[in-house]
């Protein structure tokens, strides 16, 4: 595709006039110097020095400039970049710096983003085989010593094999919340938006896990006593499992005989905002900006015997961000984190 060049003659001009002015000064002074001033033959000279000089530059900057211009842009065009030549070519070399410029500028952070696209992509991979090699491990030493004759023993059969299935429920739990996750990246996940009691789903969520709360001692509470239903539009089995995955999060890692307490509260804007607050270990703040990223755990060794895919906080990430709403965190170790997640009231 011919490369379209726009001409500049500022340079040429400005060149021309420069030199018009300094050969008619020279001439001015040797014609007053001998005597023979004559304004008519320096406005002629001056004229013609102007012409002259203006066509000679700019024949001159074409030939050499202009051509080694185009051929920079020609090479640029190889990148396949459109952002240098989409547009006519510019020869004037103030504005063709800045444009020189803002490629490399554009060209560096797409380096940069792919790099941290590569880091990214080679940690989720090394994330994945591991949160899949440890149950993958775990089934098949379980079935390998079946299989070398503990088959026969029906009490080390049963056992093993209730083993081997936790660990293929938990390699199905991976696979799904993976599912899930990438079709919430990319944008694939219808959501179904409806009103609904907010106040009641959170009910129905401490109903789930009362009994799992009551092994560690933990409480789920609210901050106060909710007569009033509150009503808020959104996808109802999605902020279901996002407040499921936080209670969760506040259970595993809260402090035995501690508190999880739920509150509801009114935002400008037709908004709600959901408190879910513990008393439990905390969250270090170095941690806290990379809460969300998938298989990011604070506690490397300890978390993983708690079991669970790695991919909780942010799924419930992608969940907010599909309904158009934000998640807060706020954490100190040895008193306690709150997570918060906004949603937009019922219209009726």
């Amino acid at each position: 595709m011919a490369t379209h060049v726009k001409k500049s003659y500022r340079f040429a001009l400005r060149s021309a006039f420069f030199i018009t002015v300094f050969s008619s000064l020279v001439l001015f002074g040797l014609l007053w110097f001998f005597e023979t001033l004559n304004l008519i033959l320096l406005g002629v000279f001056a004229v013609s020095t102007f012409v002259s000089s203006l066509i000679v530059l700019q024949m001159r900057i074409e030939k050499f400039i202009y051509r080694r211009i185009k051929k920079i842009y020609d090479d640029v065009a190889l990148l396949e970049s459109t952002s240098l030549t989409s547009g006519p070519i510019t020869t004037d070399m103030k504005t063709l710096t800045a444009e020189i410029e803002k490629f490399a500028k554009d060209k560096r952070i797409e380096i940069d983003t792919l790099k941290i696209r590569e880091a990214y992509r080679k940690d989720f991979l090394g994330n994945v085989s591991h949160e899949l090699k440890t149950p993958l491990f775990t089934v098949q030493g379980y079935i390998l010593t079946l299989l070398d004759g503990a088959m026969e023993d029906k009490n080390i059969r049963k056992k093993y094999l209730q083993r081997a299935s936790k660990g293929v429920e938990r390699l199905i739990y991976i696979v799904k919340d993976l599912d899930m996750i990438t079709k919430l990246e990319v944008g694939d996940l219808n959501l179904e938006r409806v009103d609904f009691d907010i106040i009641e789903l959170i009910e129905n969520v401490f109903d789930l896990f009362e009994m799992k709360a009551a092994k560690k001692k933990i409480v789920l509470t609210f901050d106060m006593e909710y007569k009033d239903p509150i009503m808020v539009y959104a996808d109802r089995d999605k902020i279901q499992q996002v407040l499921t995955n936080l209670l969760v999060n506040s259970i595993k890692y809260g402090q035995e005989n501690g508190t999880t307490e739920v509150s509801v509260e009114n935002l400008i804007k037709n908004k709600v905002i959901v408190r879910v607050t513990d008393n439990g270990e905390g969250i270090a703040a170095n941690h806290i900006p990379r809460l969300f990223e998938r298989f990011y755990r604070v506690d490397k060794s300890g978390s993983r015997a708690e079991g669970g895919s790695g991919l909780g906080l942010s799924i419930v990430k992608h969940i907010m961000e599909a309904h158009g709403e934000k998640i807060y965190v706020e954490s100190a170790e040895g008193v306690g984190s709150e997570f918060s997640f906004t949603l937009e009231r019922s219209h009726s």
